[in-house]
């Protein structure tokens, strides 16, 4: 029976095993597919730093280079749909909102008007300043668009410090610009 009992789990183990690995696989080929104008947009970021030591730094640190402008990152989300996601992308924006709690999420501006960018960090790795709006940002990681439940949009505002009666209106989910930020480069003002 034992011997039943030790086979039944090393099957089960290189079932799990292969399967994990082709989810892992798939994603892969997913982040992998990037366009050809996302290409162009990507090498040539155009935003420019004028001095980097005046930028604080959370998360990891990270080289400055080929650094998008807020409308080429708009520019690139123009280009996505739901379960793209690009990596190694960096941008220089303005935070327009940060989680109120602890930190832990901003929006940042995409030079489209109203529409923003919503940015939380790798692992919960690393926090923005509660005072941190309207300063100037420069971000590393990965870009993604998703479909975001109606629970979670009610969430985050709530931690934006919205009204009752404001949450009370979010009834439908939203397609949204996000971004797992895995460095941030914060300007201090």
């Amino acid at each position: 029976m034992k011997k039943y009992i030790l086979g039944f789990c090393a099957v089960m183990a290189f079932a799990v095993t292969t399967q994990a690995q082709a989810k892992k696989e798939n994603k892969k080929e997913k982040t992998e597919k990037v366009t050809k104008a996302q290409k162009n947009i990507l090498a040539k970021g155009t935003a420019t730093v004028a001095d980097l030591y005046a930028y604080q730094v959370y998360g990891e640190s990270f080289d400055v280079k080929n650094t998008l402008t807020k409308n080429e990152l708009g520019s690139l989300y123009d280009n996505m749909k739901d379960g793209d996601v690009i990596e190694n992308v960096q941008f220089k924006s303005t935070i327009e909102s940060v989680c109120k709690k602890k930190g832990c999420w901003m929006k940042v501006d995409l030079g489209k008007g109203e529409e923003q960018s919503f940015v939380r960090f790798k692992d919960y790795g690393f926090f923005m300043p509660l005072d941190g709006e309207k300063s100037d940002i420069i971000v590393h990681g990965k870009a993604f668009v998703s479909e975001v439940s109606v629970d979670k949009l009610r969430h985050y505002a709530e931690d934006a410090g919205q009204s009752k009666e404001e949450i009370a209106k979010i009834t439908k989910p939203q397609l949204q610009f996000n971004f797992e930020a895995d460095g941030v480069f914060v300007k201090e003002n």
